[in-house]
């Protein structure tokens, strides 16, 4: 029943009234005036109250409704009293209103209780199911969206969401199960079977994304609130994974097709990845991806690349090899972004990475490591220490590199014909080894490490031979007329060279080797560069401290200090009033210690130097009392006056070539043994001298018979036909040049002087330790001694030490010694 006239109906209620601890449903008019409004009311049992979403199903047997026909109502509030002018309005209040009584709202209670229509759950759902069927054969629909989400939301209010999920499961099961059958049997044609899959895929997501969309409520309540139940969607998937796994010709076919097309892009051809890349998200959204697909496809990959890493590595060379392997990783790489899922990029590069390079990692050091150095093939390097360093393999690559070193430097260090370019060519290796560590090998500790112990081992192969050599290269780079070098290249490769002395054991050879040459440089004059002298011996004292360069250091001064002599003696009443005129001479006073050792050659000199060289001892002995001068003429130089027919000339020459060339002063012709017999010279060092003068490029004398050798029946005559361009020629002084002798009776100075060392040490630890093994003290003395000694060597010193009463052996035990003090 319902009022005419009415502005609002009840059917809107927002507000709620208690009465008698009854629940009712009540909404009071608003009240603009005093002047009562018509109330209406709609009670239609057949919406049964669907309209009343929020509370209509909770209604009980005591539910209180409005009953229209009690209400007390005002008959002239039917007129159109809202239509009246304000001014009439106006007129109508002053009017004098007698009171009304107050209306009385008169509440009836209805037993009955409103009841849903017998059929509404089967009719809601011929609805909803008419249009999923739509749905999945891609019909229209009569019913509208917003009616099919009412029906699903009516149907969850009054609790019967649990049917309604069932229901839409099985609907979707038939035709997801429909679906997948029909894929059973087609094409043969893999790629055009995998569309059919993946449109198959497409239009369930489609299809389950609407259903989703009209059931959202139905997901939000029952879905949420029952436990152990699938969203719709999940619903969907699962259906489609439990149906393709009871098509097992469908699953097998999809899963060859795609390693198919994987197999066909990895041999260049073109396929479609969009096509890949739906599928597999389809396996990885089924959850399916690592049994189904994963685990074959990487059994495919690990047989594709062992079969194709055999084929390369037989068919090409390494630095090819290793280009493939990195294009072929990069490619693994840009597959997983591109349609792969990413938990398979691990398993994936590391089965790429065994097949083609962990097991072939020998194969690969042996065919192309050695070329690739020798050709100091920087990129190609680099290439591999990166692909090594992917399978941590670096330990192998870095015995392959010290192996390397080994034996190269072997053919180096033992060639004793290739001696004079022993020490540039392990300079330069040494350069290209540092130029590949540091562009190649990423300035790898470990690796420099097995460089500077490779060269180690390879410099001190030879014994002592390296550490000459090295101090002979370093005289020649010291010695002055080395043209075209400047002073900052010197110091570079003073630096160099100092690289390869810290690999040296035995640095004593190489300090008596470089300290008798640099004897030579100052004694002569031929030093390129003092400050580059001062320089080198600075590096050497860093290197192995103040000891090693005293006498070093002590020689330098030695030279400073016979300047001030001579400037003494020049300034001396003995060298005014004494000396022969035309004579200036220059002594250099050396102190014994610092400087090497000189065998005595006795010689006749000339008058006039006799007289100079009295004089002079005359002057040092009164200005220094108590010393010894002892003459070397061995390293006497002089520079003579010669008047030839074609032109005068100076001659640079030692003291011996200027001995033998002032006997032609008296004489036109000599015999050898005349000679001999004049100058008192000892016979090999006579032969070395005339052989300089009149065999050599400067021919100031002629040997008759001509030959290269001077034998006991030659003869010689003044050269009155010599010939020169420059004024000051020099004659170069064979018997400056290094022989055997005196190579060997250095090296033996310095086992004596090792051995010195040695019994030094054993007396100064026995003298701490009062009492040791022999097993103790042989470890010490490894330890404090700086050069490489047997010992069996080190034995023969204790034994010497011994018999000297040093040491004496323990009574008890004769492998303990005991100190003697």
């Amino acid at each position: 029943m319902s009022l005419p006239h009415t502005k609002r109906s009840l059917s809107n209620a927002n507000s709620n009234a208690t009465a008698s601890s009854s629940s009712f449903h009540f909404q009071s008019p608003p009240m603009k005036k005093a002047k009562s409004q018509a109330v209406a009311c709609s009670l239609d049992p057949n919406k049964n109250g669907l309209h009343h979403h929020h509370h209509s199903h909770n209604q009980d047997d005591n539910d209180a409704f409005l009953d229209p026909s009690s209400m007390a109502l005002d008959d002239d509030s039917k007129s159109d009293d809202a239509c009246i002018a304000p001014a009439a309005a106006n007129l109508s209040r002053k009017k004098a209103t007698p009171p009304q009584p107050a209306k009385k709202l008169v509440i009836k209670f209805v037993k009955a209780k409103p009841t849903l229509p017998t059929n509404f759950e089967e009719e809601t759902w011929a609805k909803l199911k008419s249009a999923i069927n739509a749905i999945f054969l891609k019909q229209p629909d009569s019913c509208d969206l917003e009616k099919l989400y009412q029906a699903v939301n009516n149907l969850c209010l009054h609790k019967m969401g649990g049917s309604l999920y069932q229901r839409i499961e099985n609907e979707c099961e038939e035709h997801i199960s429909a679906a997948l059958r029909s894929l059973v049997g087609q094409s043969p044609d893999l790629v055009v079977f995998l569309s059919l899959v993946e449109k198959c895929w497409q239009d369930l997501c489609d299809q389950m994304l609407m259903i989703r969309g009209i059931a959202l409520y139905l997901d939000r309540t029952y879905v949420k609130q029952t436990p152990n139940v699938r969203s719709l969607w999940d619903m969907g998937l699962q259906l489609f994974r439990k149906h393709l796994s009871l098509a097992p010709e469908v699953e097998h076919k999809t899963v060859t097709g795609l390693l198919r097309m994987i197999e066909s892009e990895r041999l260049g051809e073109a396929v479609d990845r969009t096509l890949l890349n739906h599928l597999l998200k389809m396996f990885t959204a089924l959850g399916i991806y690592s049994e189904s697909f994963e685990k074959p496809f990487l059994e495919c990959t690990s047989e594709f690349y062992a079969a194709e890493g055999m084929k390369y590595m037989q068919q090409s060379d390494v630095p090819d090899y290793l280009k493939h392997v990195e294009i072929r990783l990069h490619e693994e790489h840009e597959r997983c972004l591109l349609y792969l899922d990413a938990v398979t990029r691990k398993p994936l590069v590391a089965t790429s990475e065994r097949q083609l390079l962990e097991r072939h990692i020998p194969a690969i050091l042996d065919k192309g490591f050695m070329t690739l150095m020798d050709g100091h093939r920087i990129e190609d390097l680099q290439r591999m220490y990166s692909l090594f360093s992917r399978v941590n393999a670096l330990e192998s690559f870095r015995q392959a590199l010290s192996s390397y070193i080994r034996r190269t430097g072997q053919g180096i260090v033992m060639d004793e014909e290739k001696d004079k370019d022993m020490v540039p060519s392990l300079l330069e290796f040494k350069a290209s080894l540092d130029s590949i560590w540091e562009e190649s090998f990423s300035k790898n500790e470990a690796f420099s490490n097995t460089i500077k112990d490779a060269f180690e081992h390879l410099i001190n192969l030879r014994q002592n031979r390296p550490a000459e050599l090295i101090a002979k290269f370093l005289d020649e780079k010291l010695r002055a007329g080395n043209k075209g070098t400047s002073e900052e290249e010197l110091e570079g490769t003073l630096d160099k060279v100092l690289v390869l002395f810290r690999f040296i054991q035995g640095k004593d050879v190489f300090e008596a080797f470089y300290k008798k040459d640099l004897a030579k440089r100052l004694l002569l004059g031929k030093s390129a560069s003092i400050d580059a002298e001062k320089s080198m011996i600075s590096k050497l004292k860093t290197e192995c401290g103040s000891q090693f360069t005293n006498k070093l250091e002590g020689m330098f001064k030695d030279i400073e200090l016979s300047k001030e002599i001579n400037e003494s003696f020049k300034q001396s009443s003995q060298a005014r009033s004494k000396l022969p005129s035309g004579i200036e001479m220059s002594v250099h006073v050396l102190t014994t210690g610092y400087w090497p050792t000189y065998p005595p050659m006795d010689v006749r000199l000339p008058h006039e130097l006799n007289v100079y060289q009295d004089i002079f001892k005359e002057f040092y002995l009164s200005k220094y009392s108590g010393r010894r001068l002892m003459w070397q003429n061995s390293l006497g130089h002089c520079v003579l006056k010669a008047d030839f027919p074609k032109g005068k000339k100076e001659l640079a020459v030692s003291l011996f070539q200027t001995v033998v060339l002032m006997l032609f002063n008296d004489a036109q012709k000599l015999s050898f043994q005349d000679i001999k017999d004049s100058t008192g010279i000892e016979d090999k060092e006579l032969r070395r001298t005339l052989q300089s003068l009149a065999c050599g490029k400067v021919r100031v004398l002629q040997k008759l018979p001509k030959g290269r050798d001077v034998d006991d029946d030659d003869s010689f005559i003044f050269n009155e036909g010599f010939t020169a361009p420059l004024y000051r020629i020099k004659v170069n002084a064979i018997q400056m040049k290094e022989t055997v002798e005196e190579n060997t009776s250095t090296t033996e100075r310095v086992f004596q002087d090792r051995q010195y060392q040695v019994d030094a040490a054993i007396v100064r630890i026995m003298k701490t330790r009062k009492v040791l093994s022999h097993t103790l003290l042989i470890t010490e003395l490894f330890q404090q001694l700086k050069f490489p000694i047997k010992p069996a060597d080190l034995k023969k010193r204790i034994e010497s030490l011994i018999d000297r009463e040093y040491l004496e052996r323990d009574k008890n035990n004769p492998q303990i010694y005991n100190y003697l003090a």
